[in-house]
């Protein structure tokens, strides 16, 4: 059996970075609720002459960004979380400012602030803009000139923006409670008729893209809370979509694509032909599922090396910043803290978006800047408009958001009082090309040598799945639900080692792992799911006469 020991040093790519993909499918909902969330606390501080304020309040106002795939009753229990996150690290920083005007010891508790949000948002996979909001945040309080005596306000002037976030963010359950769930299905339905109509090579990579939509839809409908007969409807699509994508026929493309059409609409939820009870026990069966999550603590030892990474990169980058004599050292952390993905190469592409970004950014400032000094309330409407140009482009690429994210941070200093543009340009840039270069370094020096493993890890995972798919396939008084639940937790697995494998590929210096016995597994373990696709009552075929 032949291993695969990735090289000690590898190129990092360079084509195809910058390049522009398609726009994330909701990508109006956080700029839209971004915008709605932030413009009623700065018009409020506008128009009571207290701009220098906006910080905090941007504070819970960003919280606005995070959990719009997630159904609302998930949604509400992740923005409390992220409401009271944001304003837990906010308390600290503030606290600490408060108490010493150490540079040295700001940039080191932002350093560490920063690993710590990294290794949670990763650990909770919370989903975009995942670290970069905390640690953006808690870095700049840590250096805004703070008494002890002011930290509570600021914490409930943050508090309240948050609150009014998390109201932002569920508001549109009042029209379209089902949404987040429907669009989850209706993009499953979507990847897996895109599999069926797929010729040579490109079947693998879209029957990876059909099997995570499938798996991300199933995890939609499991947190959605109440067992209602539209999510029971969902449920029928889904087990469609999973036996087409294991059994696939002529038909189940133009099907697929018409239910997924309809689900994206505002009419009822498109029915299919499937039996109620197996759907009930499916649901039941689903209900479960949650409680057997593994627990925070087990899913943060895994992402030890990147929290590492993460703290050496950022404290070495506000350290470098500080020397060189960079008014503004927390830019320079920010940066390095944006650089960390799973791996280096991911990386080394990170940063490449980062720096262009930035560059790109700093010209929008120079234009933008004229135009947000002529009132305090253009400063107001200029950041506002960022914020949505931001979410508009971020999905697209990294880089296109940070040519808003850039002036809209140069932006936000002037919040408490107008700066030279001149300076604001030239710490922006160093910062940022210390902060890329040293967070660079920092992820090149520091190894991931678990990496593979976690890859061992993974494939012993994937064949406990698998036998236990195949044993309640075997067993004749196995009910539909159980049997369904065993086919999850074995698709969840193999989607699981192929994110493990592919974040094993970009890093270097780590222990061999053997590509043939992932390649194996993989085989094995959608051999079994397809073998199995039939035994829990449902059959694709069923579709075509519904």
């Amino acid at each position: 059996m032949s291993s695969v020991r990735p090289p000690r040093v590898r190129r990092l790519p360079l084509s195809g970075v910058l390049r522009a993909g398609r726009p994330s499918e909701i990508w109006f909902k956080p700029a839209l609720s971004v915008v709605a969330a932030s413009a009623p606390p700065n018009l409020t501080l506008l128009a009571l002459g207290r701009l220098d304020l906006a910080l905090y309040t941007m504070a819970g106002s960003l919280c606005a960004l995070y959990a719009h795939s997630r159904p609302y009753a998930a949604r509400a229990r992740a923005l409390a979380w992220v409401v009271l996150g944001m304003v837990g690290g906010l308390g600290v920083a503030l606290v600490t400012a408060s108490l010493t005007a150490d540079a040295v010891v700001l940039v080191t508790v932002g350093a560490l602030l920063a690993a710590a949000h990294k290794a949670l948002c990763d650990a909770t996979r919370i989903g975009p803009p995942a670290n970069i909001i905390f640690t953006f945040i808690t870095s700049a309080a840590l250096f805004a000139p703070q008494a002890l005596a002011q930290v509570p306000g600021h914490l409930a002037a943050a508090s309240l923006a948050g609150t009014w976030a998390w109201l932002v963010c569920m508001a549109p359950a009042l029209v379209r409670p089902y949404g987040p769930e429907r669009r989850a299905a209706a993009q499953a339905l979507d990847t897996v008729a895109a599999y069926v109509g797929a010729m040579g090579s490109d079947r693998p990579r879209t029957h990876t893209a059909a099997a995570a939509a499938v798996h991300t839809a199933w995890q939609t409908l499991l947190s959605a809370g109440t067992r209602t007969e539209p999510r029971r409807t969902l449920v029928r699509l889904l087990t469609h979509a999973e036996a087409t994508l294991a059994d696939p026929d002529d038909a189940a493309p133009h099907r697929l694509r018409a239910w997924a059409r309809e689900l994206r609409g505002t009419g009822p939820v498109p029915q299919a032909t499937t039996p109620t009870a197996a759907a009930d026990a499916l649901l039941d069966e689903a209900a479960e599922l949650p409680s057997r999550k593994l627990p925070l603590w087990s899913r943060l030892g895994p992402l030890t090396p990147v929290a590492v990474r993460t703290a050496v990169g950022c404290a070495l980058a506000g350290y470098a910043s500080l020397a060189i004599g960079v008014g503004r050292p927390y830019w320079a952390l920010v940066t390095a803290a944006s650089l960390y993905q799973a791996n280096i190469t991911l990386t080394w592409n990170r940063a490449v978006q980062r720096v262009a970004g930035n560059l790109a950014g700093v010209l929008a400032f120079v234009a933008v800047v004229p135009l947000a000094h002529l009132h305090p309330g253009a400063l107001v409407l200029c950041c506002l408009a960022l914020n949505f140009g931001a979410e508009a482009l971020i999905s697209r690429n990294y880089w296109l958001g940070t040519i808003c994210v850039t002036p809209l941070a140069l932006l936000v200093t002037e919040f408490a009082r107008y700066e030279n543009p001149g300076e604001l340009i030239t710490d922006r840039v160093v910062d940022t090309l210390v902060g890329a270069l040293v967070g660079l370094v920092a992820a090149i020096a520091v190894t991931n040598r678990r990496a593979g493993a976690r890859v061992e890890e993974a494939l012993a995972a994937v064949e406990r799945a698998r036998q236990h798919t195949v044993r309640m396939a075997a067993d004749p008084d196995a009910a539909p639900g159980t049997l369904s639940a065993a086919r999850r937790r074995l698709s969840a697995s193999l989607l699981e080692l192929r994110a493990t494998t592919d974040a094993a590929a970009g890093e270097w210096w780590q222990r061999a792992w053997s590509s043939e016995r992932v390649t194996h597994a993989e085989q094995a373990g959608h051999r079994t799911l397809t073998a199995t696709a039939r035994r829990h009552g449902f059959q694709a075929s069923e579709g075509a006469r519904a």
